[in-house]
């Protein structure tokens, strides 16, 4: 009864959710604009903060793949990111995505594409904890009371000296990587297209 329970989360349904929630979003990025435009350095600012944003995520996933490649659903990774969140990738994520709220110069589409990110990754995490739990019983519940999910803990900080890479894990993290760089293209091409007056738009705080 166990083995027919205890299975991996499928992940192309995570992926399927998250294509879902950009494409509804998309009328909603294309048909607003930034009203922090006057005086213009304030845009500036929330568009390099998203840029640092995008950058940050992207290294952090790399260097959470550095820790997990090869072994995840093999064992209980409790080094370097994973000693601060359960779910470090999506942490990172999430942290992308916010990155591309602030680029488009919308505090309130930023909260709107964080928040629901951090929803959609926060409900896939709990679907796979319930493999990890039956997986790795009493030792992954061990872990999960001392380390937050998603949201980080850095005062927990660890690792071991050593790290033993998966290189072909390492480059698919590269190209899903790779995605969250067109976040930048992305949210120029968005402001680009609404200064020429290409679109209609609406102020969007």
């Amino acid at each position: 009864m166990t083995d027919s329970i205890a299975k991996p989360f499928n992940q192309r349904i995570r992926i399927v959710a998250l294509r879902v929630f950009f494409l509804l979003a998309l009328p909603l990025i294309l048909f607003s604009r930034s009203p922090w435009t006057h005086p213009e350095w304030v845009f500036e600012i929330l568009e390099v903060s998203g840029i640092m944003l995008i950058i940050f995520a992207v290294l952090g996933r790399f260097w959470s793949i550095l820790y997990i490649g090869g072994h995840k659903n093999n064992t209980v990774m409790q080094d370097g990111p994973y000693s601060i969140c359960r779910h470090p990738l999506y942490l990172f994520s999430t942290m992308g995505v916010v990155g591309l709220g602030l680029m488009l110069g919308s505090l309130i589409m930023t909260a709107f594409l964080g928040v629901s990110a951090f929803v959609i990754l926060s409900a896939t995490a709990r679907r796979e904890e319930a493999y990890l739990r039956a997986t790795f019983g009493a030792a992954y519940d061990s872990y999960a009371a001392r380390v937050p999910r998603i949201w980080p803990k850095p005062s927990q900080f660890q690792t071991q000296p050593t790290v033993i890479c998966d290189v072909a894990t390492l480059r698919t993290n590269f190209a899903d990587g790779l995605v969250f760089l067109t976040f930048i293209p992305l949210a120029e091409f968005m402001e680009w297209i609404k200064e020429i007056g290409l679109v209609g738009t609406f102020p969007l705080y």
